[in-house]
């Protein structure tokens, strides 16, 4: 039997600890909070982030070496800027062989690194052991085991597979996917658009903007891919489209709720207190706009949505000047 380790006992954590569980798999969930640690060994329950949920029979740990003790699987998900501080001093303990998985959707200010860069870097992996999931995935309904289908992408087709084997089920459909770039930049800049929409959403706009605004950008994350080596595809498929959609639309969605607090007249510090939980688009939309200038790349919503965070100028002016942009061709 396949054997996986999950670290970071947040709502995605949790849920992707079940996900593998209902799928046969042997999994141990690694958090540093004893209390939720217990309840979702002892209660099966995690009330903090996926409340009246009841969880599959999963083992939980504070212990690390516990943990990653045989694991063929290392998924982690912990908050992206953080990750890289995390999981360093847990190098000597991922086994030979074991496949790391990332389950975070952020790039990393400075380095711009993606996470499954990160985890490369940090663990010495080379790109045959290092996978990523992406893709429609609200935690909460996937713990309800609403059905939903997801990406598992690496350069190597052996580790996406186990990955996928891993984690298939009556509810949870995985996809494989080589082009890893794609993927993750999917997963990352998605956020920023939600935030964005949300923005969009808490100054009283309607349906006709949220679909501008996330259709425009979806193509002003393509560009960015196949700048950096992406394929097309990628970006219409579930880890883009799919993925935005659900991103942008639901009220679950932590992003979507941190840019409508902000449409509403909310600091950015009211509106990360108000949102109780980690909004990735707020540093990713940084770390994104830092990239595109790099690769000469035009990303305006990504402009709009940094300028906007920052409260710089009103939010009518950022919107004013993304609607009075020179007029062009939709399709380059």
């Amino acid at each position: 039997m396949t054997r996986a380790a999950v670290l970071g006992a947040g709502a995605w954590g949790t849920t992707f600890a079940a996900v593998l569980a209902d799928a046969g798999t042997d999994v141990t969930l690694w958090g540093r909070d004893d209390a939720v640690v217990r309840s979702v060994r002892d209660e099966r329950r995690h009330e903090r982030s996926i409340p009246g949920v009841e969880l599959p029979a999963i083992h939980a740990t504070t212990d690390i070496e516990e943990a990653l003790a045989g694991a063929d699987i290392v998924a982690v998900a912990v908050p992206a800027q953080r990750a890289r501080e995390i999981i360093a001093p847990m190098r000597h303990l991922v086994p030979d062989g074991a496949v790391a998985v990332s389950l975070m959707k952020g790039i990393e200010l400075g380095t711009h690194a993606r996470m499954s860069e990160v985890l490369a870097q940090a663990w010495g992996l080379g790109p045959e052991r290092v996978a990523a999931v992406s893709g429609p995935n609200l935690a909460r309904e996937i713990a309800q085991r609403q059905p939903t289908a997801t990406v598992v992408a690496s350069a190597d087709a052996e580790a996406a597979e186990l990955v996928a084997a891993s984690t298939a089920s009556s509810y949870f459909r995985p996809y494989t996917n080589d082009d890893l770039v794609g993927v993750e930049l999917c997963g990352a800049y998605k956020n920023v658009i939600a935030v964005g929409v949300g923005i969009a959403d808490g100054l009283g706009f309607g349906h006709n903007t949220t679909a501008t605004v996330i259709t425009r950008g979806l193509a002003e994350m393509s560009r960015l891919g196949l700048a950096l080596g992406a394929r097309i595809e990628t970006f219409s498929g579930l880890a883009g489209m799919g993925d935005l959609i659900a991103t942008c639309a639901s009220p679950l969605s932590r992003n979507h709720t941190l840019g409508a607090q902000i449409g509403r007249g909310a600091s950015l510090d009211e509106a990360i207190a108000r949102t109780q939980g980690t909004a990735e688009g707020v540093k990713t939309a940084n770390a994104l706009q830092e990239l595109a200038s790099a690769a000469d790349v035009d990303v305006p919503i990504c402009d709009g949505v940094v300028t906007m965070l920052s409260k710089q100028v009103p939010l009518e002016s950022v919107v004013e000047a993304l609607l009075s942009r020179p007029r062009k061709a939709e399709v380059d």
